[in-house]
């Protein structure tokens, strides 16, 4: 949970990044509080990870700033670097040397005494379940542990926010579950703000808040169950044989029913329909229009209901 210090721990002011013709972030601004796990939540192609490079001072951007507790890339990118601890998406760690071994490594680079990286390591390794595996090979570790290692060793230098690039892609359920718990430690424990990238509606249910991005734009932010609250009431969807035959129906339901159908809208093949108590509507539905659709699902608005409806098209459609 997010802790008491003044200001935020990652401000984006405006910031855009473009690669030739293509813009890939498109003016966004966000804040991320201290203590918090803040997820950026987007398909391949929506920006998240070019944000993540210019948030670790590895891509410049082409307009616009960020801060990092509170210093600017004016202030030095060293002075940046040494509050950031960065987990990629692709692994870090030295496949050949054991897991204390890389711990100590790094402690080499920021300079820590002896003394000092091996009690921290120590510390580390115990926190996140490798004690027993601090003398095995890298090589020899699993995916999820060999995660676990590597959050170990960008947390080693003391790090004010913790910046994390798909951290769950390639691992199974139990350890994406493990995955989210050694986070939320990260969080309450340390101190530290962990601010991650994902395209896993289940890992950004787990962030205490969320910014949604698609296509280079900030589409929607706040926490997960305030997102959802926003698409309101239940969501029923009804498959129909393709997009004309949705527009059809959605205009005779609009006419049928006027405002007690709720917001109707159209995706591809399927109509949706949001409004509180969406079970009562589908008997009238299947009255009305028999034959018109072929299925009907009704459940609570999801973070991909919310994506649908910030943006108008399947959470699963890349960016041109």
């Amino acid at each position: 949970m997010a802790d008491a210090r003044s200001g935020p721990a990652v401000a984006v002011l405006g910031l855009s990044r473009t690669y030739g013709d293509r813009l890939a972030l498109d003016s966004v601004s966000l804040e991320v509080r201290p203590g918090e796990v803040f997820a950026l939540l987007g398909p391949n192609g929506g920006g998240k990870t070019t944000l993540f490079r210019i948030l670790a001072t590895f891509l410049p951007p082409s307009s616009g700033t960020f801060r990092i507790d509170g210093l600017s890339p004016a202030d030095g990118l060293g002075a940046i670097r040494r509050r950031l601890g960065v987990v990629f998406q692709s692994p870090g760690l030295d496949r050949k040397l054991t897991v204390r071994e890389n711990l100590l490594f790094h402690a080499e680079i920021y300079s820590l005494p002896r003394r000092e990286a091996a009690r921290r390591a120590g510390e580390l390794l115990e926190r996140f379940g490798l004690a027993d595996r601090a003398a095995d090979r890298v090589e020899a570790l699993s995916g999820g542990l060999a995660r676990r290692a590597e959050i170990a060793k960008a947390l080693l230098h003391g790090p004010r926010v913790l910046l994390l690039d798909e951290p769950a892609t390639g691992l199974d359920p139990l350890a994406r579950r493990t995955l989210r718990s050694a986070l939320a430690d990260v969080a309450r424990a340390d101190g530290a703000t962990v601010l991650l990238t994902t395209h896993l509606f289940e890992e950004a249910e787990a962030a205490d808040r969320i910014a949604i991005l698609d296509r280079g734009r900030l589409v929607a932010e706040g926490s997960p169950e305030a997102l959802r609250r926003e698409v309101g009431g239940d969501v029923l969807v009804l498959t129909t044989d393709g997009p004309d035959d949705a527009a059809r129906l959605a205009a005779d339901l609009r006419e049928r029913f006027g405002p007690g159908a709720g917001t109707v809208s159209t995706l591809e093949a399927t109509v949706r329909v949001e409004r509180p108590g969406g079970h009562e509507l589908i008997a009238p539905l299947v009255a009305a229009f028999p034959g018109r659709f072929r299925s009907a699902t009704l459940g609570s608005p999801s973070l991909e209901d919310v994506f649908v409806d910030r943006t108008g098209h399947r959470f699963d459609e890349e960016a041109a």
